[in-house]
């Protein structure tokens, strides 16, 4: 599969934005690129990373994407994969990957809608969407995602089964690129516990006589 869902091909000379074909500046990416500030970090999963935490750490401003200072490496393989839940709705447009040098860079990125935890033994489901990746060291290739499939999104999980021929596989960014709207779980939980009182309340009663019978 293209490694642009659209079906552009990539730009050889390495500049521009894979997907639409044309170049964008580094401040309007800046502000497309701000999703980051909507992922619930405490909660993301890295599967198979070498030091534990170090995969949240790849989520980061779009002016920090080129820092070589935080970045998740796998440990037993080269496979990686992200669980990542957001706190808004997202309706998911591009990503961008910034690898490890050499034979790091992942070669292969699958994406997975709103499974959540999902582990290794699941990602041989069919995924929602996969592209085939290109070494990206200054993070100006994206890849268009299929709107209509990730137009609402709470829950996203990204394999990473391959790179392009080294031990392991090293992430330094992340980056997500479209739009959210604000989610409104906690209210719809609520609701759904204010629509049974009556069901549980009737149970404890029923319980209160049977424990007072028998004593």
């Amino acid at each position: 599969m293209s490694g642009c869902g659209g079906g552009h091909g990539h730009d050889h000379s390495g500049h521009g934005s894979c997907g639409d074909g044309h170049e964008h500046t580094p401040p309007e990416l800046g502000v497309a690129y701000s999703l980051y500030t909507r992922i619930d970090v405490d909660n993301v999963e890295c599967l198979n990373e070498a030091v534990e935490g170090s995969g949240k750490t790849v989520f980061k401003p779009w002016e920090d994407r080129l820092s070589r200072e935080k970045f998740v490496e796998s440990d037993a393989d080269e496979e990686l994969l992200f669980n990542i839940p957001f706190t808004d709705n997202i309706k998911l447009k591009g990503i961008i990957v910034i690898g490890g040098e050499n034979g790091h860079h992942p070669s292969k990125m699958r994406l997975f809608k709103n499974r959540a935890h999902m582990t290794f033994d699941d990602v041989n489901m069919t995924a929602d969407q996969e592209f085939e990746l290109h070494p990206d060291p200054s993070g100006t290739l994206e890849y268009t995602t299929k709107v209509v499939t990730f137009s609402s999104v709470t829950h996203l999980s990204l394999h990473f089964p391959s790179n392009f021929g080294e031990e392991t596989t090293k992430i330094y960014y992340i980056g997500f690129r479209g739009e959210y709207t604000k989610a409104h779980r906690h209210g719809v939980t609520i609701c759904s516990y204010e629509s049974t009182p009556q069901m549980s309340d009737h149970k404890d009663k029923v319980l209160d006589k049977v424990g007072k019978s028998v004593m």
